[in-house]
């Protein structure tokens, strides 16, 4: 069989950016996509991996990704990984542009990606025995909290996608693995969720002892889709240990509690 070949998408920065590294490291082929082809050029000038320009919420820029894949080697994974937070507001004051924006980067654009890229997937499978699946999702898709309506629901709708799609290909060599991080210090997430307010976005990871980076997500995914065939990570979540849930995030250096005395 020839390199296997990953597809990763929000691919310009972040978690998708450490991922495609992680994956070139790991002995993949990788088309990196995302919309900022600056970017895109300095990673493939780093890395090596071939950058395709492309917003996962247009249905030709997809379809446009999905025949290049096919004329240029196939794909054996694929990691859905473009998405995005607006906004802390609550669900009476929050701005409904922001939550289709979510909605539409999180979820349509997770599911045009992988209607388009499934069947490359199939074929995939039939090279290397097992093809792979791989959405990134949140905590916010499993743990609701004041202020995340609209990444709530988007997140919440990803996971579920997941499991639907999981079920959809049962019977198939083709897992489905959802990685739920937690807080992840990256360059942009914050900063995107604010409006570009970076003293605000930089703000949220004031005192926390090492919050997650996205080389730590990188480094879940690639070994996920490194596992032996017959092993599936259904869902993988991730957090700092200061981190217990969504609202729950411990400040100050970490310590042990003094035990009861003998």
């Amino acid at each position: 069989m020839e390199q296997m070949r990953a597809v990763v998408t929000g691919a310009s920065s972040g978690i998708g950016a450490a991922t495609v590294r992680g994956l070139v490291a790991a002995g993949w082929a990788v088309v990196a996509v995302a919309r900022r082809g600056d970017r895109l050029a300095a990673l493939a000038e780093e890395t090596g991996a071939e950058p395709f320009v492309a917003d996962v919420t247009s249905d030709a820029d997809v379809a446009a990704l999905a025949e290049h894949v096919a004329a240029t080697g196939g794909a054996h994974a694929l990691v859905n990984n473009a998405g995005g937070a607006k906004g802390l507001a609550s669900v009476e004051e929050s701005d409904l542009d922001d939550w289709a924006w979510m909605l539409e980067v999180n979820v349509l654009g997770l599911k045009r990606v992988t209607s388009a890229l499934l069947p490359l997937l199939r074929r995939g499978a039939l090279e290397r025995g097992v093809a792979d699946v791989v959405n990134v999702t949140s905590i916010a898709g499993h743990v609701a909290y004041v202020g995340g309506g609209g990444y709530n629901a988007a997140k919440f709708a990803a996971h579920a996608v997941t499991e639907v799609l999981r079920l959809e290909l049962n019977g198939e060599p083709i897992r489905v693995v959802e990685v739920a991080p937690g807080m992840v210090r990256t360059d942009e997430f914050a900063l995107v969720r604010f409006g570009g307010d970076r003293a605000r976005a930089d703000a949220v990871y004031d005192d926390v002892p090492e919050p997650l980076v996205a080389e730590d997500i990188a480094g879940v995914i690639v070994d996920a889709i490194s596992k032996p065939r017959h092993v599936d990570l259904d869902l993988i979540v991730v957090k700092p240990v200061a981190q217990a849930a969504p609202y729950r995030l411990a400040k100050g250096p970490l310590a042990v509690k003094a035990g009861p005395s003998a």
